[in-house]
């Protein structure tokens, strides 16, 4: 069995953790809690839930560390955990994701020429806070948290093609939040 060719550079930090140092805990955690409130706050779009998520997250490494195998790095792990309790507090909020069954999917549009991309990263995340929630949820598992509409459907409790439809709205819902309020970009 090939083993995975990845060195995970925090594996000393995780080791004195492990062993119970506090100073290597706060070091860990110095080096993952912005990276990991950014992930919380894409699924939630609130500061004080992803920031409570954080906090959650990281009582549950820190008392479970020793489940930690290394099949993945450290940050890898830590980012599953997030994810998993960002959709559970999700989940408890009550936002559903409207069902589309029945409904025919769109196709994603296909460009035939890369297209420059006119917008700010500032533009399109006030775009994206801007989706209703549960086009925002399935476009962030999807498109920055690497899951499958398999994985999403599975997670959220929908079907799989309600996970695709979702993600395509989400793309053109932004395409029009974006094209409205910056209409001088509307040809592109």
């Amino acid at each position: 069995m090939l083993q995975p060719n990845y060195k995970d550079i925090h594996q000393d930090i995780v080791a004195q953790c492990r062993a119970g140092n506090r100073h290597a805990q706060y070091q860990l955690y110095q080096l993952y809690a912005k990276p990991m409130l950014n992930v919380s706050m894409r699924i939630l779009n609130n500061q004080q839930e992803a920031e409570d998520v954080l906090q959650d997250a990281f009582v549950d490494v820190f008392t479970r560390l020793q489940e930690f195998r290394g099949d993945a790095t450290f940050g890898a792990w830590l980012k599953r955990i997030v994810v998993n309790k960002s959709i559970n507090a999700w989940k408890k909020k009550k936002l559903s994701v409207a069902p589309l069954e029945g409904q025919v999917m769109e196709q994603p549009e296909v460009l035939d020429e890369v297209q420059e991309f006119p917008f700010t990263i500032q533009q399109v995340q006030e775009a994206l806070e801007e989706l209703p929630e549960g086009y925002r949820l399935v476009f962030n598992l999807y498109l920055f948290e690497g899951y499958g509409h398999k994985e999403i459907a599975n997670e959220l409790g929908i079907s799989e093609s309600t996970s695709k439809s979702q993600y395509n709205r989400s793309k053109k819902k932004i395409r029009t939040i974006l094209n409205t309020k910056y209409p001088h970009y509307e040809n592109t």
